[in-house]
């Protein structure tokens, strides 16, 4: 089990809208709340734009297109850099984004820096060595290359065989841990040749050792089992991947494939971080007022609100424990130990400290998740009997795939949170 996956207890359930009209904020008021964007779904459906996206986005920027709350797009697609999903989303939107609003599946590489130096092999596509190398990974491989080097590997493909075996292979460094960062193209190959990594301590032209355990670190990204194309079905995410890895592993060693760690919604750690974007976005505009609540809006009940309803767990089980210690401090007259403002906070400590109080989640309707089909009357049991979607290292808990609010589309969702935090817009984009 992922070392980032903590238990969790509660149960967010709130299905209605609100009436009555928002209050008028004050004019130099800033905004105390924070949003949580999927991508997939919620914005776009494969390259189509959904018509809600971009109404719902004018309704975030004033005149000069600057956001009137701070806002970060949490996906778990992880085939490309962050400011060419940037770019995308500011043309299907309308609206100026900038990488740093965009948290990709893989973002929270950053920060396992213990593997910086090694020699990773990484799984995906798209540009991989770009993506891993902007992570702080000085010494990636591709499947590709390690393909290239050792073509006898890979021979389930009748066509892709070599005709002529080399005299003698070429020499790699060892694999010191794989890195899983999205559904690749070709699945035999990558299945293939991770497994070889696996089973030999990361030398793949050496003899299999099955009973070499455990083995090298894995770190996975995106956990989706599925996600929503144009299709009108979903189409097999990385999660399914995934299954077919753990599986074939399993199968043949007996034991089961291990993470070091897995990141994606809907990962603790991949909510942490982008609570600190949030708080950065914040900090930047110098408002003086902490963001205390976030709004997670997703399509997939096993992984937007999953993550969001686990994360608002920690939230709220840290804010008791920082609340006991705090009191227990007050009364034995020990001082609250504070970090000094000269010192430059790490990446690491700063998603350790979330000003965030509560993160509540919003279903929408335009993605994986089917109103008709999901919620019969009868809602805890349907919920229960659900087949779960989520991967094999998260737990099933019915009270975690309960959205706070159900709502049509993403535009729906803005104006419900709008009304919740009694915000109205000031003005609107300008129009050229």
């Amino acid at each position: 089990m992922s070392r980032w996956l903590r238990p969790v207890l509660s149960r967010v359930v709130s299905r209605v809208g609100l009436s009555g009209a928002a209050r008028e904020p004050q004019a130099e008021a800033q905004a105390k709340f924070g949003l949580l964007f999927d991508i997939d779904g919620v914005l776009v459906r494969g390259k189509t734009p959904i018509p809600a996206a971009r109404k719902a986005f004018h309704k975030l920027v004033d005149s000069q297109g600057q956001f009137l709350v701070p806002v970060v797009f949490v996906t778990n697609a992880g085939n490309c850099l962050r400011q060419t999903k940037a770019d995308q989303l500011s043309h299907i939107l309308g609206v100026p984004i900038c990488q740093d609003q965009v948290l990709m599946s893989h973002s929270p590489l950053r920060i396992f820096k213990q593997y910086h130096n090694k020699c990773v092999l990484v799984s995906g596509q798209g540009p991989l060595l770009d993506i891993a190398k902007y992570l702080g990974f000085s010494n990636p491989i591709t499947i590709d290359s390690l393909r290239e080097s050792y073509p006898f590997l890979d021979m389930v493909d009748h066509t892709r065989r070599p005709k002529i075996l080399p005299s003698s292979a070429t020499d790699l460094p060892r694999i010191e841990a794989v890195v899983l960062f999205g559904e690749p193209i070709r699945w035999e190959t990558n299945l293939q040749l991770i497994v070889d990594v696996l089973l030999t301590g990361g030398y793949p032209v050496n003899h299999h050792q099955p009973a070499s355990y455990p083995h090298i670190p894995v770190l996975g990204c995106n956990m989706d089992l599925m996600w929503m194309a144009e299709a009108h079905s979903p189409r097999f995410g990385h999660g399914t991947f995934m299954v077919c890895l753990e599986n074939i592993y399993k199968k043949i060693t007996g034991k089961e494939l291990k993470y070091e760690a897995l990141m994606g919604k809907p990962s603790e750690v991949t909510f942490q971080y982008a609570e600190y974007l949030i708080r950065t976005q914040a900090a930047q505009r110098q408002w003086a007022e902490p963001i205390r609540t976030l709004y997670a809006i997703g399509d997939n009940l096993m992984t937007d609100i999953y993550g969001a309803n686990l994360y608002n767990r920690y939230l709220q089980e840290r804010g008791s424990r920082v609340g006991s210690k705090a009191l227990v401090q007050a009364a034995s007259g020990v001082p609250v130990a504070t970090v000094s403002q000269e010192e430059e906070p790490t990446l690491e400590s700063a998603l350790s400290f979330p000003s965030a109080t509560s993160c509540r989640s919003i279903l929408v309707c335009t993605g994986i998740y089917n109103p008709h089909r999901e919620v019969p009357a009868d809602t805890s049991r349907s919920v229960t009997e659900t087949v779960f979607h989520g991967h094999r290292d998260f737990r099933f808990d019915p009270a975690l795939v309960e959205p706070g609010h159900i709502v049509d589309d993403v535009s729906a969702a803005v104006d419900l949170i709008f009304q919740l935090e009694g915000f109205v817009q000031q003005s609107g984009p300008r129009t050229h």
